[in-house]
């Protein structure tokens, strides 16, 4: 049975935590150093409005659908207004992230719910919909940006290439290969490093949520590769829309 005082004593440990990495960032000199507190803040609120919403949304298979739904649109303009930032029109870069992460998103979950790996219910559902979508989001948002860098660098290389009669897509293409790679990394590290390094947190909810060390580690592996699946799909796609140029892009901002 949790302890009476545990909201406030929650309360109280997010905020020191909070409070120490300012005055970290604070006493290094590091710019926008009350970003932590506002972030914990923004955190703490969407939380606890999520909470209360799938209180109810997890019991009925329509309403999980239309918040993962809701869920997938916030990752993509997110992204999107990310990849805009720099310059680009907010319409083509949107449809670009709508289709790489859809192609992404969509083809893990048909594969894991199809093939049994996990029993399609409203909470399996909800709880890979949302892990894969957080990672995909991050996926495309690191392959625009790598890309985008790696075209400015290397611009004079482009030109060259196009220069001697390549196609826009074939002089980019070893920029866009590698903006992949590098958008993959921290997905392949932390598949790599699972139980060695970090117990993740999809592990430790499925023991706190009754499930055995086992079904944990089921329920995990089957995560890692769908977070790595969606992110290979994503990214590909991405970069794959993304890479033919025929003008120097605005550098990222």
């Amino acid at each position: 049975m949790p302890h009476v005082h545990a909201p406030v004593n929650t309360l109280v440990g997010v905020l020191l935590l909070a409070v120490l990495a300012t005055g970290v960032l604070w006493a290094y000199g590091v710019p926008q150093r009350w970003a932590p507190i506002g972030a914990v803040a923004r955190g703490l609120v969407q939380l606890t409005v999520l909470s209360v919403i799938l209180s109810g949304v997890i019991r009925h298979g329509a309403l999980v659908a239309l918040f993962v739904t809701v869920m997938f649109g916030v990752a993509v303009f997110t992204a999107t207004r990310r990849l805009a930032a720099d310059g680009r029109s907010l319409w083509p870069v949107l449809g670009t992230v709508a289709l790489g992460m859809g192609a992404g998103v969509g083809a893990v979950l048909v594969i894991v719910f199809a093939s049994g790996a996990l029993e399609l219910t409203a909470r399996y559902a909800l709880a890979l919909a949302g892990i894969v979508i957080g990672n995909a989001m991050t996926s495309a948002t690191l392959t625009g940006r790598r890309l985008t860098e790696a075209i400015v660098d290397r611009w004079t290389e482009v030109e060259g290439w196009l220069a001697l009669g390549a196609t826009p897509r074939q002089a980019t293409v070893s920029m866009a290969r590698q903006a992949v790679h590098n958008a993959m990394i921290p997905a392949t590290d932390q598949a790599k490093t699972t139980g060695l390094v970090t117990l993740p947190g999809a592990f430790v909810g499925a023991i706190f949520g009754g499930l055995s060390p086992i079904e944990a580690g089921r329920f995990q592996i089957i995560v890692l590769a769908s977070i790595l699946a969606a992110g290979a799909v994503t990214s590909v796609v991405i970069a794959h829309v993304m890479s033919p140029v025929r003008t120097k892009p605005v550098p990222v901002s």
